[in-house]
């Protein structure tokens, strides 16, 4: 079979590899369907920390089932998903029923070989039912889920006002399930194309583009409150110890972004505030069921969402431009 595969930074290719053999509980997926992200722009960079080369890239992963394990209610040539999140199962974190941040785990595409190539062999317990969903949906499910998990790690209640600050992907994900759960939600970027994107294509009526100003722009549309909830999605150190700043007395602070190095906070800001402060790290198996199913009742806009399409193998040749272009590009898929 084919496979895309990163040899080393800012080097792609296409390998031929033997096709792989599923065992007694595996299933064979025939892979359609593979989102870009950051990670995956990540790695082609050489900017990863947890990556070891040659890779092959692809965890937002879709497909049609090829082989299953006897005896499994799932169907040859069904459409499915792929959780990307390969837990221990008998860690701390995993008894403890949070194997998005299990000790061992190890993610598709990052600590083990992902799903840009033609077939792909996953356990059982991480195929997700798609029927009823596009291959490009299904596609979508794993980034959407990392924003939905924030959402239901910060609690937010109907009418909270929420700030997102980065307005890629995960943070448009988070503003999306935000919204679903009645909050009044603003956008910020540095990207002014992200946001006028987010508010013409996604109706997100209130942007702002990042400046030297932006703290003063925000207290006067809030009364000089701040927001209940504040969503960071940037991946960047300065902008989430600034991120502190917005929010409200009482309120919550969410890093669902990450960046290597120490992240320092002013203590009395934090201090005053009596801020709540949470990491959201992946997403759990409700947080796929959930989200499916609002793609499936039409409360998530996917067709707005994916602006980009690849064939998988022009990836070598593509994936470049990609990256240079990334303040037009939101979402996009290759198709394998």
């Amino acid at each position: 079979m084919k496979a895309v595969i990163c040899h080393e930074p800012h080097r792609l290719g296409i390998v031929e590899r033997p096709a792989p053999q599923a065992g007694d509980t595996d299933v064979l997926i025939r892979i359609r369907s593979v989102g870009l992200c950051g990670t995956d722009y990540h790695i082609f960079a050489g900017r990863h920390p947890f990556l070891e080369y040659p890779r092959v890239m692809g965890h937002e992963l879709a497909g049609e089932v090829v082989q299953a394990p006897s005896g499994s209610a799932l169907r040859i040539g069904q459409s499915v998903a792929v959780n990307p999140y390969l837990a221990c199962g008998t860690c701390i974190a995993c008894r403890n029923g949070k194997p998005n941040a299990c000790v061992n785990i190890r993610v598709l595409g990052v600590h083990t070989d992902g799903g840009m190539c033609e077939l792909l062999v996953v356990p059982e317990q991480a195929v997700l039912d798609a029927t009823g969903l596009t291959l490009d949906q299904a596609a979508m499910i794993e980034f959407l889920s990392i924003g939905h998990h924030a959402v239901m790690r910060s609690r937010l209640g109907k009418g909270a006002r929420v700030l997102v600050v980065g307005a890629g992907p995960i943070g448009i994900a988070a503003g999306l399930f935000a919204r679903l759960q009645g909050a009044i939600v603003t956008l910020v970027d540095a990207r002014s194309a992200r946001l006028a994107y987010a508010r013409d294509a996604l109706n997100f009526t209130d942007v702002i583009e990042a400046s030297p100003e932006l703290a003063a722009a925000l207290r006067e549309r809030t009364g000089g409150e701040m927001f209940d909830v504040v969503f960071d999605a940037t991946g960047s150190l300065a902008a989430m110890a600034q991120s502190l700043n917005y929010v409200a007395n009482g309120g919550t602070l969410v890093f669902v972004g990450v960046a290597p190095g120490d992240l320092v906070l002013s203590d009395p800001e934090f201090h005053k505030r009596e801020t709540t402060l949470l990491a959201s790290r992946n997403a759990l198996n409700e947080d796929f069921e959930q989200v499916i199913a609002a793609i499936r009742s039409g409360d998530i806009p996917t067709a707005a969402l994916q602006t980009h399409s690849v064939p998988g193998l022009d990836l070598p040749e593509r994936l470049p431009g990609l990256i240079a272009e990334a303040d037009h590009v939101l979402k996009a898929i290759a198709h394998f």
